[in-house]
């Protein structure tokens, strides 16, 4: 068995949230963009979605050409099927997340962040598959009474909480 594992650093336009999925069927890229507009409107999106056969092309969708085509990068980095990538900006992926998990033909979320992010792909003698995803920095410590306050004025700030 010819099998091997590989870091991929995704890079994407700072102030950008960015979603990482697996899926299965060509309408992923329309679906996706349908549950974006309608659940947040104001928000600039790019979608990518690359198909595992037939003419195994990355489909895309989107209101912002740039960030399609940071999708397109990414997509082309990690190197496997069936793998989607969002990007947003002007919405926060929490935002449209449920929506995206009852999408029938979403089969995982490997992540859904603005961190720095690394994409773990294993490849076989077949092609490539996504196994896992590094999502930011490992912990540094344990928040204090100060820094839970902190936290918890921000989700008021931005509106997440009352």
């Amino acid at each position: 068995m010819n099998l091997e594992i590989h870091d991929v650093k995704i890079d994407y336009p700072e102030g950008c949230g960015i979603i990482i999925g697996q899926s299965h069927f060509i309408k992923t890229a329309e679906d996706l963009y349908e549950i974006i507009v309608t659940t947040v409107p104001h928000a600039r999106f790019g979608i990518a979605f690359s198909e595992a056969s037939g003419p195994c092309l990355i489909r895309t969708e989107g209101n912002d050409d740039d960030l399609v085509k940071e999708c397109i990068t990414a997509l082309k980095s990690i190197g496997a099927g069936h793998v989607f990538c969002i990007l947003l900006r002007g919405a926060y992926p929490i935002n449209i997340l449920n929506q995206i998990k009852n999408c029938p033909e979403v089969c995982t979320i490997y992540c859904a962040t603005a961190n720095s992010l690394q994409v773990l792909v294993a490849s076989t003698l077949q092609g490539w598959g996504v196994i896992g995803v590094i999502d930011g920095m490992p912990p540094k410590g344990v928040e204090t009474d100060e820094e839970r306050q902190g936290r918890h004025e921000m989700l008021r700030k931005i509106g997440y909480k009352l």
